[in-house]
């Protein structure tokens, strides 16, 4: 089963609400025009991130739950493993990004399985975000990498394919 979280209280257009943590925008400083891609303020990534922990006790209590996400979905899942460590038994960040802060949960999270997979022709997320984040995963969790030459900001077959199997090898169906 899969349920995918809705923000009610923020109306704005999918692309407008991911490229502000993208970008670095919240709405009270969208205004400033200050761009920073992959660096988002972290009070609005730690506030996001409370904000899915209440909807997925309030939607899915008690359930056993692989959080996987795409693009700002990916530090969505980073974030719920950093912030609960334990309470997921794995994650899938795609063509995803960390948050560049340190986080109490960091060093709980060695035998944590995560697959990290991203196109190496991505022109969203920078080289520099791409470098940090990969850093960061390999330091931190049990991860599994895959990049995908020609792919830019997006999901591929090969990809899917490659979750399909990181899903069943960490989280076999019950």
């Amino acid at each position: 089963m899969t349920k995918e979280p809705h923000a009610p209280h923020d109306r704005r257009p999918h692309h407008e609400r991911t490229l502000a943590l993208i970008h670095n925008r919240s709405r009270r400083r969208a205004s400033a025009g200050t761009s920073a891609p992959g660096l988002p303020d972290p009070t609005a990534v730690i506030d996001a991130t409370e904000a899915l922990l209440a909807w997925i006790d309030a939607e899915l209590p008690g359930r056993t739950i692989v959080p996987v996400g795409f693009s700002q979905g990916g530090l969505m899942v980073t974030q719920l493993l950093r912030t609960q460590p334990g309470r997921f038994p794995a994650g899938v960040v795609l063509a995803g990004f960390t948050l560049a802060a340190e986080l109490p949960g960091d060093d709980a999270l060695a035998a944590t399985p995560v697959l990290y997979a991203r196109g190496d022709a991505d022109d969203i997320i920078t080289p520099t975000t791409v470098e940090r984040t990969a850093t960061w995963l390999r330091a931190h969790v049990d991860l599994t990498e895959h990049t995908y030459p020609g792919l830019a900001h997006g999901v591929s077959a090969e990809m899917l394919a490659d979750v399909t199997a990181f899903l069943t090898r960490v989280a076999p169906a019950r």
